[in-house]
């Protein structure tokens, strides 16, 4: 009984100790530069997204922001590197959906679990896409098309930037909704892919808002309708799929900053606070909107509840379109 006692005793003190800790590492950070890790290269959407954050979050919190570029495997690189770090909320990583909800399930021999190895800080952002057909192609409308890519099934192509991609799934998520057949044609990158639209190669696109607009309004491309809740500013007479009669289809990719898993619970909380404090600024949010991204915050906790919910549906779009990464 002594004994029982005696080892309660221990655990008890052993949390209290815990807890004591966890909120003097709170009330002491950061302590020094935060290390964010970018898994892709230098200059792309990702990296121009954190960078903005970037100016702005030091003010906040105190300290320098470091980014530290980690590219390769589609962001696993990085990932890997962040899981390692030690989960004192000095080293965060920023991802997109491919690498927190996509690659899961892409990737059999995946080294990271997303909510098993990170604690999920704040989600920053939605990235929205367009549905783009080129001017060859006699459909003036969603359900034009819908029922132009039934009448020719297999005889419709679409591009992607590659396997595995959001410009990849969406489009899978696109055919079974509409019970359509078309032909995958993956490109190394948006630019060939777009070129192929252009040319006629391929008929249809799924492609982030900024590059889609700008064709769209150059006259270059066909922009049917966006994949967002509501429609986009930067094509405000482009309807919503859903507008368009494809109940419930809203597919948006998405921004987000993780730390390692284990970071103390005050940590957290600071650096989400700090995060929504970035987001609260008009500016950062008008700049972020001319990237192409809709400001979008959500804290920890929300944020974690959020990728539980889009582990499962990037999964099913990646098993349906057959796509597995070695």
């Amino acid at each position: 009984m002594q004994k029982i006692v005696r080892t309660s005793l221990a655990l008890a003190a052993g949390a209290l100790l815990s807890v004591a800790q966890s909120q003097a590492l709170a009330q002491t950070f950061p302590s020094k530069p935060i290390r964010v890790v970018v898994g892709f290269p230098a200059g792309g959407p990702l990296d121009q997204h954190a960078r903005l954050l970037s100016d702005k979050l030091q003010a906040v919190l105190g300290q320098p922001i470091v980014m530290d570029y980690k590219p390769g495997a589609g962001g696993t690189v990085g990932a890997q590197d962040v899981m390692k770090a030690p989960a004192d909320g000095h080293t965060l990583m920023v991802a997109n959906t491919g690498v927190m909800a996509i690659n899961p399930a892409l990737y059999p021999k995946l080294p990271y679990g997303t909510l098993k190895d990170f604690t999920p800080i704040a989600r920053t952002a939605m990235q929205p896409l367009a549905l783009l057909v080129n001017n060859q192609v006699p459909s003036k409308t969603l359900p034009e098309f819908i029922a132009y890519a039934k009448a020719n099934p297999g005889k419709v192509n679409y591009g992607s930037a590659g396997n595995g991609g959001i410009s990849h799934l969406v489009p899978e998520m696109f055919k079974i909704a509409t019970g359509t057949h078309m032909v995958h044609i993956p490109y190394r990158g948006s630019a060939p892919a777009f070129a192929d639209l252009m040319g006629g190669q391929v008929q249809f696109m799924a492609e982030s808002i900024p590059q889609a607009a700008n064709y769209h309004k150059q006259g270059k491309v066909r922009a049917l309708a966006v994949t967002s809740k509501t429609r986009n500013p930067a094509l405000p007479d482009t309807p919503t799929a859903i507008e368009s009669g494809l109940k419930g289809f809203e597919v948006v990719g998405f921004y987000g900053f993780l730390a390692p898993a284990g970071t103390p619970k005050d940590v957290v909380v600071k650096l989400s606070d700090a995060f929504q404090q970035v987001m609260n600024n008009t500016d950062v949010r008008e700049r972020m909107v001319t990237q192409g991204a809709d400001p979008a915050f959500l804290g920890a906790d929300d944020f974690a509840k959020f990728l539980g919910g889009e582990l499962p549906r990037w999964a099913a779009a990646v098993k349906a379109s057959g796509t597995k990464m070695d």
